[in-house]
């Protein structure tokens, strides 16, 4: 038996909450680049190695990014 994933939910101002993780695909074009770079417009960061392969017509590329995690401030014990 699976367990049903949530569907993210909404933060305070009603936008959508951004995924942590994220993997673009699609033909190797002007537009897949687009759509890295806005991610990283949006403060993703590139998350490993591209990968592509050969669809038998034409290129297909992928790239995962990721949100960058908050550094979290160093608890002491005392």
């Amino acid at each position: 038996m699976t367990t049903p994933v949530p569907a993210p939910s909404a933060p305070e101002d009603g936008a959508p909450e951004r995924l942590r993780y994220r993997l673009l695909s699609g033909p190797d074009d002007r537009t897949f680049c687009e759509r890295v770079s806005a991610a990283l417009a949006e403060g993703y960061v590139l998350h490993g190695s591209p990968a592509a392969t050969f669809d038998g017509e034409r290129v297909i590329v992928a790239q995962a990014v990721v949100l960058p995690q908050p550094q979290q401030p160093e608890t002491r014990l005392v």
